[in-house]
């Protein structure tokens, strides 16, 4: 909404504002309206306004703030559970948790790539001070966020060092869904999986896979964990992390290979496979 002239903020076009924009910028987050009546007088001039129109961009902030805590939260107490990430044995439980990272990375970057948000947020709680005598009660843990997400690849790197574990067990026991599902046309004719005329007995038979819900998930889904949770975790490996041994299996990459299907973790190939923790009677999956 802010990047699009015809729905931004009207004191962001303004000539009036300009010079106060300017200063609540280069002085961000430290801006004192108190003392700076001369260049925020237009501010304190529609003070009331300011804080009407841009009250529910301001709070939208806040809730990516709030979501941003209960994230944090949610990420450590999993990592304290030692939840064991398999798309094949866990597969609601994995989903949810590439759909989680994923959604949160997303929500960061596209707050990173927000050009106004720091004159908006300052504004803002200029205009508040100026009327309540006080800045808003969020403004300072909110400015303090911006400024770490100024360059959020390096800042999302960080903050998912303590998860790399969990996150990178997740993404490689995506890489035979991954392979067989990237192959090219040719390899799947090859393989008689796109045949008319073939024998049926020698196809793949849905009816019978234990992996069936992984089916409904979309190529599209299965990219966007990688390339977006990889952002996250591409220091991990000897390798530079899963995104090179996933790519490998891209066609476009590498003469595509036929793969089997995997039935069970203890089939994967890879030097970076996940030791499953040990089970018990009562946890064995079936």
């Amino acid at each position: 909404t802010c990047s699009d002239l015809r729905s931004k903020p009207p004191f962001f076009t303004e000539k009036t504002m300009e010079p106060s924009i300017k200063y609540i910028n280069k002085k961000f987050p430290n801006v004192d309206a108190r003392s700076s009546t001369q260049h925020l007088g237009p501010v304190h001039k529609e003070k009331a306004e300011i804080v009407k129109v841009l009250n529910s961009y301001y709070q939208s902030f806040v809730d990516v703030m709030e979501f941003r805590d209960h994230v944090y939260e949610l990420l450590n107490t999993i990592d304290a559970s030692q939840c064991y990430f398999d798309i094949y044995l866990n597969y609601d439980l994995t989903k949810n948790y590439l759909d989680l990272v994923v959604t949160y990375t997303s929500v960061i970057i596209l707050l990173s790539r927000i050009e106004d948000r720091k004159a908006l947020i300052g504004m803002y709680n200029c205009a508040h001070e100026m009327i309540q005598g006080s800045g808003d009660p969020s403004y300072a843990r909110l400015a303090q966020m911006v400024l770490e997400y100024d360059t959020p690849l390096k800042k999302l790197t960080e903050e998912f060092g303590p998860h790399t574990k969990a996150v990178t067990s997740a993404l490689l026991s995506l890489h035979f869904l991954f392979a067989r599902r990237n192959q090219s046309a040719e390899q799947w004719r090859s393989d008689q999986l796109l045949s008319l005329i073939s024998n049926s007995a020698t196809m793949l038979s849905p009816a019978s896979s234990d992996v069936m819900a992984c089916e409904y998930l979309s190529l599209e889904v299965i990219e966007r964990w990688i390339l977006s949770e990889s952002r996250c975790t591409w220091q991990e490996g000897p390798s530079g992390g899963p995104i090179p041994y996933l790519a490998s299996t891209h066609p476009h990459t590498h003469p595509p290979l036929p793969i089997p299907i995997r039935t069970h973790p203890s089939t994967h190939p890879s030097p970076y496979a996940p030791i499953p923790p040990p089970t018990h009677p009562h946890t064995h999956p079936s």
